[in-house]
């Protein structure tokens, strides 16, 4: 093909790689016709061709190549058009787009492209009115007849066919389209299939051969694994579909490739979650007539399960002839993977039914099938299994066993399962620690960490993510500060998840401004570390501070996520902070997140908690999904405006959709007819809570029955309630009663109520304040006087309260004090939001 593509003049259909500043080369395509009175047409994909192939372009101003670049570029086109008898004239007989379109003579450096990005505008036009061949006959080059290049074309194509066995077959092993597709063994001459020539009967009878017809006559078979390495590195890279594209060619061509390129390819699939590919990859294989293969099944059951179709991979399970243990591994590693617990126990029972014996992975699988379920029963069968088959000694297994008792909530045995291992390792010591803090025993976790250190076990950070966790739980300051300590000696000060956590941790220990020094001495945050913060400062009522942080973080370019955003709006909500929710509102709308139900539920809080009932059940009516939390946040709400009535039949409602009412959905409802004075609907509500819904009166239902009677003037009843529960009434109980007392201006039973709190809680001001305004009603002034010198010789003092207000997009703190010895002024604190 290098004779004929010589002599054809025209170029050609051809690769070449082109030149640019990074002297990185790519393949582009390009096309000119063959034409012996014209110029060739501009190639349909050009490359940025070199500049000028001269040495004095060094010499360009630093400040302004471009210019220095385009002047030398103009230079050389004067140069030529002034004599173009000193140029070759290469147009019709380049072989690529690198070639340059002329050549000086004498001077090899210097060199023109017809399509330099530099050319001046006047060049094509100047080259249009030229002559076709008024360079050569300066030059004395001739110009090669483009029939000839079509005759010697069609003779070596006639050649080929005459006696493949003389070329060498390069089509699938060639590393890029400039290499030939066939090559002769003595004369090195060249073929392209797909060539500037376009000879349709070339096409018909290439696809009519077998490739193995041609192997067979040059011997190239030895040359299939570097194609068949091609794949591998293809698919390594990422490059999946051209991957795919030249084992297809190979089926087509009757070739049958090894079972790890198929292998190969499924793995490719499975690393970009491609289904689609994948099931190209399975008709391959069925084409092929390998789908009986379990090595391959094995690989089509694992890519259909990590791309997400488990009844695919059932599928190429239930057709294979024979199953093997590995086989029945990976279609239950499937259904465990995908929540699908049952299933995997199910199958796997089923394969001990058939006489295969589970492998260490198999029992790995199913344990952790066990744990999700949760099933006791089932992972105790495995685990005796586990001690037949001698696997209990295996490290591996034994720490799924630790987290499968931990996660069914029997840490006795987890315990156990970790004292009888003779080998032990950092996984151990995190599923062990793990099972400790998921049954809230952080304490037990805390003591074994401390154990392990001494064993010489090193921790890594999830050991350090575990016990944060713990140690938050229960709020382990001091131990906390350690383990802070422990991570930076560790070096893992600069891991985010450990940063937030820190924050978090400080948090719940009340150490506000060691979460704040925590998180900015982090080197990176995102924004699961700016979520933690927020919900330091709001879990400490700091809402100045948490909304300050939100602005922060639109300035520093941070999004928020729908979390993030959730709890912004439900630090609005608990100060009545209208406008600045509905603006964090506004601007997640605008960020392009659909609001989900916990944002809803925050949302018809907010609004409910602002006295904007009405916007609140616009909220509750759209939302496209509502769970009983949304239900009880709509209720609650309608209690705290006293629209008792609006409750009950919401409540009715909710039973209606199928929605189950809980604790709290009746605590709401208790509270809403206590503030509308529904007494009959709330007794009837609390009788059928048990008997009819199955939920046992808690506390806080028992204080509401107190308030519902106490409300309406039942103060007889509500006492005699109180002495008839079967549970310790606590101060909460005789509170609400004493405050019932205090409205009524009932001073015996608001005696007796107030000696039953002082017991429990001598040191609360609020039934001292409530018995001397009982008292001050009846005009008892010496019985006040004696209160307030209790109060005085007991050190009790009145805390002043705090109430929020929005104004003008800012929030005030007014505190209000009831005793004017404290020395506090009714001056209301301005705090402002920004």
């Amino acid at each position: 093909m290098a004779a004929a593509t010589t002599a054809g003049g025209g170029g050609g259909l051809c690769w070449s790689p082109s030149r640019n500043h990074d002297q990185s080369a790519h393949f582009v395509f390009f096309y000119s016709h063959l034409s012996a009175t014209a110029p060739p047409p501009p190639p349909i994909v050009r490359p940025r061709a070199p500049m000028v192939a001269d040495n004095s372009m060094a010499s360009t101003s630093k400040e302004d190549p471009k210019r220095g670049q385009a002047s030398r570029t103009q230079q050389l086109w004067e140069e030529f058009f002034s004599d173009p008898s000193q140029w070759w004239d290469n147009r019709s007989n380049k072989k690529n787009s690198r070639f340059p379109d002329f050549k000086h003579r004498s001077t090899a450096e210097k060199a023109l492209w017809i399509d330099n990005r530099f050319n001046p505008p006047w060049v094509h036009a100047r080259l249009s009115v030229m002559v076709q061949g008024q360079e050569q006959e300066h030059s004395g080059y001739s110009i090669p007849e483009a029939s000839g290049k079509v005759a010697r074309a069609e003779q070596l194509w006639q050649e080929f066919f005459s006696d493949p066995s003389q070329w060498w077959d390069n089509r699938y092993i060639k590393k890029s389209p400039r290499y030939p597709d066939f090559k002769h063994k003595s004369t090195h001459e060249a073929l392209w299939i797909e060539d500037w020539l376009d000879l349709p009967w070339v096409k018909e009878k290439v696809a009519t051969m077998a490739w193995g017809q041609i192997q067979s006559f040059s011997g190239l078979r030895s040359r299939m694994p570097d194609s068949l390495g091609n794949v591998s590195k293809l698919c390594q890279k990422g490059r999946l579909k051209e991957a795919l594209h030249m084992v297809e060619l190979m089926v087509r061509q009757n070739i049958q490739a090894p079972i790890n390129t198929y292998v190969c390819l499924l793995k490719g699939c499975t690393r970009r979650k491609d289904l689609a590919e994948g099931k190209r990859v399975h008709a391959l294989i069925v084409r092929t007539g390998l789908d009986s293969n379990s090595f391959l099944g094995n690989a089509l059951i694992n890519m259909y399960a990590k791309c997400g179709s488990v009844l695919d991979a059932r599928q190429v399970f239930d057709s294979m002839p024979e199953h093997n243990v590995f086989l029945w591994t990976t279609i239950i590693s499937a259904y465990a993977n995908h929540g699908q617990g049952e299933e995997a126990i199910n199958l796997f029972q089923q394969m001990q039914k058939k006489g295969i014996l589970p492998n260490k992975v198999a029992f790995v699988v199913v344990l952790k099938a066990c744990a999700r379920i949760p099933s006791l029963e089932q992972g105790k069968q495995v685990h005796e299994d586990i001690i037949k088959s001698g696997f209990e000694s295996d490290v591996i297994v034994g720490n799924t066993l630790i987290d499968m008792y931990a996660k069914c909530g029997c840490i006795e045995e987890a315990c156990q399962v970790f004292n009888n291992m003779h080998k032990r390792d950092v996984v151990s010591l995190n599923a062990m620690i793990a099972g400790y803090a998921q049954q809230g025993l952080g304490n037990e976790a805390l003591a074994l960490y401390e154990q392990m250190k001494q064993e010489g076990v090193q921790p890594d950070n999830i050991t350090y993510v575990i016990l944060l966790k713990a140690r938050a739980s229960i709020a382990a300051l001091e131990q906390g500060k350690q383990l802070h300590l422990d991570i930076i000696k560790s070096g893992f000060e600069s891991d985010v998840i450990l940063g937030s956590l820190l924050v978090d941790m400080y948090a719940k220990c009340g150490c506000i401004e060691d979460a704040r020094h925590v998180f900015n001495s982090m080197p990176e945050r995102d924004v699961v570390s700016w979520t933690a913060m927020v919900v330091a400062y709001a879990q400490q009522g700091l809402v100045k501070e948490a909304l300050a942080l939100y602005e922060q973080m639109k300035q520093e370019g941070v999004q928020p996520d729908i979390v993030t955003y959730a709890v912004f709006l439900k630090a609005c909500a608990s100060t009545a902070a209208l406008e600045q929710g509905n603006q964090i509102y506004l601007d997640m709308i605008q960020s392009g997140l659909e609001p989900d139900v916990i944002v809803g539920n925050t949302l018809v809080d907010m609004y409910a908690k602002c006295g904007r009932i009405d916007d609140a059940r616009q909220v509750f009516n759209t939302m496209h999904e509502r769970d009983v939390v949304t239900w009880n946040t709509m209720i609650a709400g309608y209690a705290q405006q006293g629209l008792g009535k609006e409750a009950i039949i919401l409540l009715e409602q909710m039973q209606r959709e199928g929605i189950k009412p809980n604790q709290v959905t009746f605590v709401s409802v208790l509270s809403s007819c206590s503030h509308s004075g529904l007494v009959d609907k709330g007794r009837h509500l609390f009788d059928s809570m048990c008997k009819d819904h199955g939920v046992i009166p808690t506390m806080d239902h028992y204080a509401c029955m107190v308030d519902l009677l106490g409300r309406a003037g039942c103060l007889a009843d509500a006492e005699d309630f109180i002495n008839k529960m079967p549970i310790q009434p606590n101060a909460l109980i005789w509170m609400t009663l004493l405050g019932s007392a205090k409205n009524h201006g009932h001073l015996e039973i608001g005696r007796r109520a107030f000696d039953s709190v002082v017991k429990m809680e001598p040191e609360n001001a609020a039934p001292y304040v409530l018995l001397s305004n009982i008292y001050a009603a009846a005009s008892r002034r010496d019985e006040v006087a004696n209160i307030r010198k209790g109060m005085s010789d007991v050190g009790v003092k009145k805390v002043p309260g705090c109430t929020w207000n929005e104004v003008g997009n800012q929030l005030h703190a007014s505190f209000v004090v009831g005793d004017a010895s404290d020395g506090l002024q009714l001056d209301p604190c301005r705090i402002d939001s920004n």
